[in-house]
């Protein structure tokens, strides 16, 4: 191109402006048919302009139906046959469509801005800003519109903290405990005037319970939405009225109801409330209150404002037209429904009675039957501990027997005397199985005496299931079944005496916890994992404990630990891999998640259980004691954040007064988060993780977010401590009870 010097300006201006253009309309085309935006796209009102989740679930775009005023809202669509609203941004302030955008600009700053009004700022970065091309807006396919920085796998802001009028999976309701803003769902005006409007649905944590709330138009509360359980009225919209209350008109009466209607006629209006911010149930509030209301519909065609009846006295209901209201149909026969009401209470009290005594006398007569039942299964047990007996000992025994180091069987006799007629001063403890007494034996050696409590939820399943277990079991890292004893309904199992008592006694108590310095500590995570290996694969058969926890490791005179109580334990094949269970039986927060939600067990049960006992024994606390008011985590969730963090030291126990090897930490804390993993496959076997704390591999792999992140239920169990536990053991036939109890949980405690 020639050109002169004169015109030289002008053709730079030209390139000048063909550049700008060319760089907004790359812009344009970065924020269309994606899932994300990065810093300096936009995304506008036209359109074809949109985010839309990876599978398409979800789209975010400016709504194309503005109000009459050319305004609109930047919302989330829900996609299918009809696509439904999800979510608003902006719905306290609409911008005008023909301007409107949504920017993340170069300084970090997610808004939406238009011509008209302030620009709404969602979010903006604190300074200072290095201007990070790691910070991504995305719109997930769960719905969830999320501004991250991915370097460092943190989100700044998201969606699901700003509910609008809709809840989808994965949002709460109540408190955010770490902003203090309120989660909660506020209904629109209408369903193109998106602005709040009068209902509102929150979680009320006092009371623990959702409750709604009818908005006061002058900015207060007119009280709560009766719940459906303290109705009688008629139900109108969803909720429900309660009668005999003060402020409700008498001339209201069960069964009255509002229909809507195609009418003419209608000359009897008593006024118009031209206030374009009361919706549609503004209006059936006003009307049902008021005596002197017969019927209302909307006055704009938006569908906001009011128009009244003042009676329908020559008001006339067509088969069809254009001019619908709600007109009030009373119900004439509510004194003859409340006579039927009082027949009919009395009739089923009459039936109430006779079929109580009937199902008294089934009961005694069953009650019979189960005794005799219980008295020929007694006898089948204990012919089958008898086998259990014999399958220890190789031959059959008689009597008292001490054949080397063979299982032996006690008369109850000689534990009373050894026990002292199991006296107070010789209790060591209280678990699930029962009382355990310290006993002297003839011979001047000491044991543990183990009884199972005739109220325990134990049995002779679990006494036969420890009994054939572990009298073949031999490794240093396990408890030595000395022997047992069946006297009527006693049954009796003897243990080695462990002077220390279980490690929960000293790792529990801020005094004697003092007494466990690393060096011990990290001895005996070693000695527990070199036992479970042994159970996995060097004994004869695999071996899944199900019930690991600190109350069930014994500590010896040197603090060598032994792992003890067998009861639910479970044999394997070597060929076997996992089973399946009805009957959930463990500790809540050391159980893996496929267990307690499906009765799947495998040796990955046991290192999960093992991961959450490390974590214990590095923090020197329980594996639910992290949860507070500011904080609803449990002990893995607490060391999941600082790992994230990068700041996992803190997780150590403060009366180690840093005399740790750092290394040594950082191993544990990284193979206990591999050892919680929420899928069993993604978990290491044991013996990995012996060489992970060993420093015999280099492990690469990062852990992920950890199965139960939230407060679970946990009941904790002293086998071996000075005071008196609860039954950790729990059974129950069906596992769905499990996952709705853990549901709940995670919902009322707002975990994340």
């Amino acid at each position: 191109m020639v050109y002169t010097e004169k015109g030289k300006p002008q053709v730079l201006l030209f390139f000048t402006y063909l550049s700008l253009w060319c760089i907004t309309i790359s812009t344009y085309v970065k924020a269309e048919n994606t899932d994300s935006m990065k810093l300096g796209d936009i995304l506008n009102a036209s359109a074809t302009s949109k985010l839309c989740s990876k599978q398409g679930r979800y789209c975010m775009h400016f709504n194309q139906k503005p109000d009459p005023e050319n305004l609109t809202y930047l919302s989330i669509f829900g996609k299918g046959k009809d696509d439904w609203l999800v979510w608003i941004s902006n719905r306290n302030q609409p911008v005008d469509i023909n301007s409107a955008i949504l920017s993340l600009n170069y300084s970090g700053v997610l808004k939406i801005e238009s011509k008209i009004g302030k620009p709404i700022i969602l979010y903006a970065s604190p300074p200072p800003f290095n201007n990070s091309s790691y910070i991504v807006a995305t719109l997930l396919d769960t719905g969830n519109f999320v501004l991250k920085d991915i370097q460092k796998n943190f989100v700044l802001w998201q969606s699901f903290d700003h509910p609008t009028d809709s809840l989808l999976p994965g949002m709460k309701l109540g408190v955010n405990l770490k902003t203090g803003e309120n989660w909660s769902l506020v209904s629109s005006i209408s369903d193109t005037i998106l602005s709040p409007g009068p209902f509102r649905l929150e979680w009320e944590a006092t009371r623990k319970e959702l409750t709604g709330q009818l908005i006061n138009r002058e900015g207060g509360e007119s009280g709560d939405i009766a719940r459906a359980d303290m109705c009688y009225g008629y139900n109108t919209n969803g909720g429900c009225q309660k009668w005999g209350e003060a402020g409700i008109p008498t001339c209201r009466n069960p069964g009255d109801k509002f229909d809507n209607k195609p009418v003419y006629g209608n000359d009897n209006i008593v006024n118009n409330i031209e206030n374009a911010s009361y919706g549609i149930s503004d209006c059936q509030e006003m009307c049902w209150s008021n005596c002197s209301c017969f019927g209302f519909k909307y006055l704009y065609e938006n569908g906001t404002g009011c128009v009244f009846l003042e009676s329908t006295e020559g008001l006339n209901v067509a088969s069809s037209g254009d001019d619908y209201f709600y007109i009030l149909i009373k119900n004439a026969d509510h004194k003859v429904f409340d006579k039927w009401i009082w027949i009919c209470a009395g009739m089923g009290t009459l039936l109430l009675i006779i079929g109580l005594s009937i199902l008294l006398r089934a009961l005694m007569k069953r009650k019979q039957v189960l005794r005799e039942e219980e008295r020929i299964r007694m006898q089948i047990e204990i012919q089958d501990l008898e086998a259990s007996r014999r399958y220890c000992n190789g031959d059959d025994l008689e009597g008292d027997l001490s054949n080397g180091d063979d299982l032996k069987v006690f008369s109850y006799s000689s534990i009373i005397v050894a026990t002292s007629g199991f006296s107070s001063e010789n209790k060591l403890g209280q678990g699930g199985f029962g009382p355990v007494f310290k006993g002297i034996l003839p011979s001047g050696q000491e044991v543990a005496v183990k009884k199972l409590s005739k109220t325990s939820g134990q049995g002779m399943t679990e006494f036969r299931n420890e009994l054939t277990l572990i009298c073949k079991l031999q490794h240093t890292n396990l408890v030595q079944l000395i022997g047992h004893c069946i006297h009527e309904q006693e049954r009796i199992l003897i243990y080695e005496y462990m002077p220390n008592k279980s490690l929960d006694f000293f790792l529990f108590d801020s005094t004697r916890r003092k007494l466990l310095n690393w060096n011990k500590r990290f001895n005996i995570m070693d000695g527990i994992a070199q036992g479970l290996l042994y159970l996995h694969k060097y004994s004869r058969h695999k071996i899944i404990h199900r019930d690991l926890k600190a109350s069930n490791i014994l500590l010896d005179d040197n603090m060598n630990p032994k792992i003890s109580d067998f009861g639910v334990a479970r044999m394997f094949t070597k060929q076997e891999t996992e089973a399946n269970t009805n009957r959930i039986v463990g500790t809540y927060g050391y159980m893996s998640p496929e267990y307690a939600m499906e009765g799947v067990f495998s040796t990955k049960s046991d290192v999960y259980s093992f991961g959450v006992l490390l974590l214990d024994i590095i923090s020197g606390e329980k594996c639910n004691s992290m949860y507070c008011e500011d904080r609803p985590l449990n002990l893995v969730g607490h060391a999941w954040e600082l790992w994230k963090e990068g700041v996992v030291l803190q997780l150590v126990d403060p009366l180690l007064n840093d005399t740790f090897s750092e290394d040594e930490v950082l191993r544990c804390v990284h193979a206990g988060l591999l050892c919680v993993e929420e899928n069993a496959d993604d978990r290491p076997t044991i013996s990995n993780v012996i060489a992970m704390l060993t420093n015999k591999i280099k492990v690469d792999v990062l852990p992920k977010k950890p199965a139960y992140y939230g407060r679970t239920r946990v009941f904790d169990e002293e086998t071996y401590g000075e005071e008196v536990g609860v039954d950790s053991t729990h059974e129950n036939s069906d596992s769905h009870v499990q996952s709705l109890l853990k549901c709940r949980d995670e919902i009322i405690k707002f975990t994340e």
